[in-house]
């Protein structure tokens, strides 16, 4: 199957289950991978027949910087349910949220989780 990948959208967020995550925030990355039948834009040249990146976006932010969830999990789940909601001709989302200042002691690169969901399931 086609898909659209919208990778690296940056949001300012206060998800957390720490009380200083809530009330300080930090800076969350976003990827979106979206599942759908491209042919038809692609033959066309037209921008009804797959899924406007722009819009998508919008979407992404809205869930991420609006109200706060304990765990990034929940943040993916809300995105992708939103995103095949929204966009009817979306088959299935890989979505993924990095949280990059993950508060773990010791040396890494952030925590990131990725879930995928498919229409009707």
């Amino acid at each position: 199957m086609d898909r659209i990948v919208i990778s690296g959208m940056r949001f300012y967020a206060y998800h957390g289950v720490l009380p200083e995550e809530t009330r300080l925030g930090q800076e969350f990355l976003v990827d979106a991978e979206l599942y759908l039948d491209l042919q038809a834009a692609g033959q066309e040249d037209d921008i009804r027949q797959t899924v406007h990146y722009g819009k998508v976006y919008q979407t992404v932010k809205a869930i991420v910087e609006g109200t706060p969830f304990k765990l990034i999990e929940a943040v993916a789940e809300r995105v992708a349910a939103e995103v095949l909601a929204q966009y009817r001709n979306v088959e299935a989302v890989t979505i993924r949220v990095h949280k990059p200042r993950a508060p773990i002691p010791g040396a890494l690169g952030g925590v990131m989780v990725e879930i995928q969901r498919r229409r009707g399931r």
